[in-house]
């Protein structure tokens, strides 16, 4: 291997050729060789083609562990290749060696990364050790620790507050200090915060990654017509068009706020603007597709785009699966699934796929297949049933009946029983006439949420019909007593790409007066 007298160049072309270990090592030895083998500038290439390129940390610490005197940019490298494959301990423990060997001091860019590992590794108090350390190694007022100090306080709904504290103190914000704050605000479910703080944010730092901060908040907390909104805003506001262009993820949480509420004709429109503005269909704009047709009920459409993607894409299959099952068409969900394991390990399950298919048992009333389907996920692909595999598994047997089996699991479950638990319980037993279980199932929905009326309500609507008239006055007593609630029903309708949203007893609506006066026409000619 020759190499010029512009040695640094003549390595990064040779690194840019370099497809494999065993090239790699032969670069390193000749550096070895003459005489550049504890080079730190070389060995930090060396180290960062290893991990990036060939994915290969063993032999990239490897090289680190050759040197002498690794400086704070190879200790960097190493640190966030470990945390980028989630080794958060391997992370924490060479930042630890780096400090205490003292002869690379730390500096304000490997804060951000520990901090990812940090809260990862000791779970209580991990934020405020690693602020504590770095206030004490003075890097406590630089802007971009401070920007990642916030970000790591906000991912936890207590320590929200310490996060805006955080924001506040912060001089010199910038685009992804406002975009930290404002996920955080939407990752606890702090909406109203989350958009006071949007508006806030000066027109001339917003970018595409803070307005996708917003849409995604929006879609996530259940707010679809106000990410809708945001995405219109984004593109023109006040009848100029932006210079913020929305990107796949911008389209993918949109489309799931259309699939959400049925909205099939404006995401239509959004499917039009990705393709007039010629938008990369990867597999999140695909996946995003697959899921707004399907949940719509456009079915041929949903398939369309599923062929599209080669069915390669596990996300893109649990798509699939889930839009099937929740349209009733429980044979083509099962058919998709049967597709996935002739890819084998390439395609593997995981714990949403089982959760379409159980969905689709449920609809079909296949339960032999569902409890068929909830052996292979537990026993074969060793997934740990979640609280919405639970749900389906009590939704498939309520149907049909089988409540000895239902209270055996309840029973057997690894985490507490929440409302979706108890309320599907308490469908089941509609069903079947099961009036015992059924106010067995209220009681636990009433401890759960003690403030529902709704609840009190059903409760004292089963006690009326089994002529317990004591139990019905007691029921009635406590709603009068406490600030009991009752959810509101509530409807949308799609009307020229607008987005009409009702609830029960609301006259909030501006063309309210319109829609009573059509409801009497209608009452009179009934």
């Amino acid at each position: 291997m020759l190499l010029g007298q512009n040695l640094y160049q003549d390595i990064l072309v040779i690194l840019d050729k370099c497809k494999s270990l065993a090239l790699l090592k032969q670069l390193q030895g000749h550096l070895i060789t003459t005489g550049h083998g504890q080079t730190q500038l070389y060995a930090f290439k060396l180290v960062r083609f290893c991990t990036i390129t060939l994915s290969n940390l063993h032999y990239a610490r490897l090289i680190f562990n050759y040197l002498n005197f690794p400086n704070v940019y190879l200790y960097t490298a190493m640190i966030t290749a470990y945390t980028s494959v989630q080794d958060h301990t391997s992370s924490l423990l060479l930042y630890r060696e780096m400090v205490r060997n003292g002869l690379s001091r730390p500096n304000h860019f490997v804060f951000p990364i520990i901090l990812k590992s940090f809260p990862e590794v000791i779970k209580f108090y991990g934020i405020e050790m690693a602020h504590t350390h770095i206030d004490k190694m003075g890097f406590g007022k630089y802007p971009v620790v401070q920007t990642a100090l916030l970000d790591a306080y906000s991912r936890s709904s207590s320590d929200i507050k310490v996060a805006r504290q955080l924001f506040d103190e912060i001089t010199d914000r910038n685009v992804v200090s406002w975009t930290a704050m404002i996920s955080g605000y939407t990752r606890v479910g702090q909406m109203g915060d989350a958009i006071l703080l949007f508006e806030e944010t000066p027109r001339c730092v917003r970018d595409t990654p803070s307005w996708n901060s917003i849409i995604a908040g929006c879609t996530q907390n259940g707010l679809f017509s106000e990410a809708i909104s945001f995405l219109r805003r984004m593109i023109v506001e006040n009848g100029i068009v932006q210079s913020n262009k929305p990107n796949d993820v911008t389209f993918a949480c949109v489309l799931a706020a259309c699939g959400h509420t049925g909205m099939l004709q404006l995401g239509k429109c959004i499917h039009g603007y990705v393709y007039r503005n010629s938008v990369h269909l990867n597999s999140l704009t695909l996946n995003a597709l697959i899921d707004m047709y399907g949940k719509c009920g456009s079915l041929k459409e949903a398939r369309y785009f599923f062929d599209k993607a080669n069915r390669g894409s596990l996300t893109c299959c649990n798509s699939m699966i889930n839009c099937l099952a929740l349209e009733g068409h429980w044979e083509g969900a099962i058919g998709v699934f049967k597709e996935m394991l002739q890819h084998g390990d390439d395609l593997k399950p995981d714990s949403v796929t089982f959760i379409g298919l159980l969905n689709a048992c449920t609809h079909g009333g296949l339960v032999q297949e569902g409890l068929s389907y909830y052996d292979l996920m537990t026993r074969v692909y060793g997934i740990t049933p979640e609280i919405e595999h639970y749900g389906c598994l009590v939704d498939l047997l309520g149907r049909a009946g089988r409540f000895e089996e239902i209270m055996e699991i309840v029973r057997k479950m690894h985490i507490a029983p929440d409302a979706v638990i108890w309320g599907t319980l308490l469908n089941g037993c509609k069903i079947h006439g099961r009036i015992d279980l059924a106010e067995y199932a209220l009681k636990n929905l009433i401890r759960i949420d003690p403030n529902n009326g709704s609840y009190y309500s059903m409760l004292a609507n089963l006690y009326g019909e089994l002529g317990k008239w004591e139990e019905v006055r007691k029921i009635r007593k406590i709603l009068n007593q406490q600030n009991a609630y009752k959810a509101r029903g509530c409807s949308w309708i799609e009307l020229d790409s607008q987005v009409h949203q009702f609830y029960s007893v609301d006259k909030s609506h501006p063309r309210v007066e319109e829609i009573y006066s059509i409801l009497e026409c209608l009452v009179d000619a009934h």
